[in-house]
């Protein structure tokens, strides 16, 4: 790399006076009015029309960039002032890979938060991204951030000709062992990520699992979902097994009410019109019971002492 930024200095010099450090001092001033420069152009225009549109994401995304791009700029002029001292060659090339390694930094802090912004921004609209929720924007924001860092510390490795194939075995062999360690958890989070995405039940639905648990649904989270039981006793059940159960979501489907099933049990020998008429007497004054979808009322067994009725009906 100090091969190229010779090559650039060899014909910048040609203008330049004939003292290094002279021409060094010039070439750290004219990388700090060019960052200067690049910072008003950012200013006048991009943030300009930025500022004409409805969301705020498109002047974060301007600010992410515009702030590594104009310390890019100024360590640049930097590194090339150092090469154009003339010092030794082991100290030349130690301070320019440790400036090159600032920018790496710069970027990787700056692309950080730029994911992180973004991330937030779909969360805002689980609609339209339906992993993205603020109950997983903490582990979206996590991996980001352990993706950008592990480029950023890649990018360090070769810059200082380093031999990276010692560091991406180590790094698969943690890797290989954390996973066996925590495989568990690790099951509970990936299955907690596609119920938010496949969204096959939310807040407040009454679900039946095929275990017998049912429940109303007062939390989903990245490693479990809580169960409210009709006797108050709240149920945690692990994402994994939820990931595999079979599901009855009673609350689901077109219509938003919830179906109640009321056993009612007569004598034999009972009028039967008179039965059905009373229990649709019994939902029709109840106020708490939709009128749409009407109740109805289903003769279901012979019991061994009763004529085996259930009143079918939705409330809100």
């Amino acid at each position: 790399m100090n091969h190229e930024i010779e090559q650039i200095l060899q014909q910048i010099n040609v203008y330049l006076p004939d003292s290094r450090i002279a021409q060094a001092v010039i070439i750290v001033l004219a990388a700090v009015l060019l960052s200067r420069l690049v910072s008003l152009v950012i200013d006048r225009t991009l943030k300009r029309l930025a500022g004409r549109t409805q969301s705020d994401l498109d002047d974060r995304m301007i600010s992410f960039i515009q702030e590594p791009l104009v310390k890019t700029i100024v360590l640049g002029g930097l590194a090339l002032a150092v090469v154009n001292l003339g010092l030794d060659d082991k100290i030349a090339f130690v301070t320019v890979k440790l400036l090159f390694t600032i920018i790496v930094i710069v970027w990787a802090l700056s692309l950080a938060g730029l994911l992180k912004s973004l991330f937030g921004a779909a969360s805002s609209t689980p609609e339209h991204f339906g992993a993205i929720q603020p109950t997983t924007l903490p582990l979206f924001n996590n991996v980001g951030k352990m993706l950008v860092w592990a480029l950023a510390v890649f990018v360090v490795i070769e810059l200082w000709n380093l031999d990276a194939t010692g560091w991406m075995a180590s790094a698969g062999v943690v890797g290989l062992a954390v996973g066996f360690a925590a495989k568990d958890t690790l099951s509970n989070l990936i299955a907690g990520v596609f119920i938010m995405a496949d969204a096959q039940y939310k807040i407040n639905d009454l679900i039946i699992l095929d275990s017998g648990e049912r429940g109303l649904v007062t939390h989903i989270g990245l490693r479990s979902t809580r169960l409210l039981t009709r006797d108050d006793i709240e149920i945690t059940v692990p994402n994994a097994v939820m990931g595999q159960a079979k599901i009855t979501n009673e609350t689901g489907g077109p219509k938003p009410q919830r179906r109640l099933r009321v056993p009612v049990g007569v004598a034999y020998g009972s009028d039967i019109d008179l039965v059905r008429e009373i229990l649709l007497r019994v939902a029709f004054d109840e106020k708490l019971i939709s009128d749409s979808p009407e109740a109805h009322v289903r003769f279901r067994a012979f019991g061994a002492s009763s004529l085996d009725f259930e009143l079918l009906c939705w409330i809100s």
